[in-house]
């Protein structure tokens, strides 16, 4: 079975992990990388985007 590009999309788009506590949030990238975005968990602005398996 193949990749289903709409479940993909579903799942890693617009999805950044904290380079802190390792915590998922779902936000706009530009936003991101305004560091207008802070964790909930930690209150920190850095972040990574996800890794697709």
């Amino acid at each position: 079975m193949g990749k289903i590009p709409e479940a993909q999309h579903r799942m890693f788009r617009n999805v950044f992990v904290c380079k802190n506590c390792k915590t998922k949030i779902r936000a706009e990238a530009q936003k991101i990388l305004k560091g207008k975005v802070k964790c909930r968990k930690c209150k920190k602005t850095a972040f990574r985007p996800i890794r697709k398996k």
